[in-house]
């Protein structure tokens, strides 16, 4: 065999060698980005299944007006209730949230229309100002609303009733733990007066 020969036969060999590694690395990777997706699908339909009581987890805010009603420490599961006071409770907050409702929408509009205000090019102070005004007296509004709301449910209730019911709500201003007297994590910048 000429020498010539031997060289494009070794120089064969090679090409062969690194081609057949490259096609081994595409395999590897592809058999990696196969098991990838795999592995993300699985993770997504088993967060998609409903607990293992068998119900389907609600959206973010969708089992709020369950969970109102069902909390422990709320005033109709408190101690010596009567069964009409319970219900006349639970008519009263029923009440309340239909008289709220329409006021909270309003004031998420105004919310809206105050961050488009805000990020336009040329903010219009007085407009901005105004819609400060609106949003305003839509929290007034809504919190007259929930102090006859409150103050209506103290007249259903006995001294002794009434005692609990402050006692309680006492402790929740009070910021037990972690919380503070709105609900946020204690940090700083909401401690500020």
């Amino acid at each position: 065999m000429p020498l010539n020969q031997s060289v494009t036969t070794q120089s064969k060999e090679k090409v062969l060698t690194i081609t057949e590694n490259r096609i081994l690395k595409l395999r590897v990777m592809k058999t990696k980005v196969l098991m990838i997706a795999v592995l993300l699908g699985l993770t997504t339909a088993v967060m998609a299944q409903p607990k293992g009581n068998g119900q389907e987890r609600p959206f973010r805010g969708q089992d709020k007006e369950v969970k109102m009603g069902e909390r422990k420490g709320g005033p109709e599961n408190g101690p010596n209730l009567t069964d009409a006071q319970k219900e006349t409770l639970k008519q009263s907050r029923l009440a309340m949230q239909k008289q709220l409702q329409p006021i909270q929408n309003e004031l998420g509009e105004a919310q809206a229309h105050q961050k488009t205000l805000m990020s336009a090019e040329k903010p219009d102070l007085a407009a901005i100002n105004k819609n400060i005004e609106k949003m305003g007296s839509l929290k007034v509004e809504l919190e007259k609303i929930k102090a006859k709301n409150h103050l209506d449910l103290r007249a259903q209730l006995t001294e002794e009733q009434r005692l609990k019911l402050d006692a309680r709500k006492d402790h929740m201003k009070g910021g037990d733990g972690m919380r503070g007297p709105h609900g946020f994590q204690s940090r700083p910048e909401h401690n500020v007066k």
